[in-house]
């Protein structure tokens, strides 16, 4: 069972349960380890937890049936996912791959349901969880039929900065050229080529292992 102040550290959604519905948490996440690389779920699987970002960076994608590997979204620390597919109890339709060393916290499905069936709390951030996520794919589907290349890496910078999503960011996000590449699904050098076109155009900052974001609303409307 982890410690109730290490759930509130991880799991925004936590800190407005009651101390009844935080045990309930408590005792039904465990944390697991995966290496740069490592698949966490395949399409097809049975993985039948709720699944939160403790550290690290991981992508969401698929293959098409020509063999082409395509991403859906990144999702960085703090953020919690998979709920979708927890709800319908149906196995991942998406592989779930860390792009770096990637610390989860796993909770189980009887906990999840537990907690939709007792917490007003819980409901009201799934609620919203479910709207910010629609939102996102639907962006994600114009995006990727609309927009060039730098274009596409701005709205998806901008997209790990929905508070909805990815709770407790700062300004800086710690991503490099190549995962964010994989996550854009682009080549390392396109990125490497959108990024400093848009540092050049003053929203955000090149850092040492990542970005600082200097116009957040400019990158999510980037392309228009």
């Amino acid at each position: 069972m982890i410690a109730a102040d290490h759930l509130k550290r991880i799991a925004a959604w936590s800190r407005d349960l009651n101390e009844r519905d935080i045990d309930i948490a408590r005792a039904g996440i465990v944390e697991k380890s995966f290496s740069a690389n490592e698949f966490i779920c395949m399409h097809g699987d049975q993985f039948e937890y709720w699944i939160g970002v403790v550290t690290g960076l991981v992508r969401v994608g698929n293959v098409s049936r020509d063999g082409k590997a395509f991403s859906f979204t990144g999702v960085t620390a703090g953020a919690w996912f998979g709920e979708g597919t927890v709800l319908k109890n149906e196995t991942r339709r998406y592989d779930v791959v860390a792009l770096r060393d990637t610390r989860l916290a796993l909770m189980d499905r009887a906990t999840f349901f537990k907690l939709l069936e007792n917490s007003v709390s819980f409901n009201r951030f799934l609620i919203g969880l479910l709207n910010e996520r629609l939102g996102q794919f639907m962006g994600l589907l114009e995006h990727g039929r609309t927009l060039d290349t730098t274009a596409r890496v701005a709205r998806c910078i901008a997209s790990l900065f929905n508070p909805i999503l990815y709770p407790d960011l700062t300004r800086y996000l710690e991503i490099t050229q190549e995962e964010l590449g994989a996550i854009s699904g682009i080549s390392r050098q396109n990125a490497n080529r959108s990024l400093n076109t848009l540092a050049q155009e003053g929203l955000l900052r090149l850092d040492y292992g990542g970005v600082t974001i200097l116009d957040l609303e400019k990158l999510r409307s980037y392309g228009d």
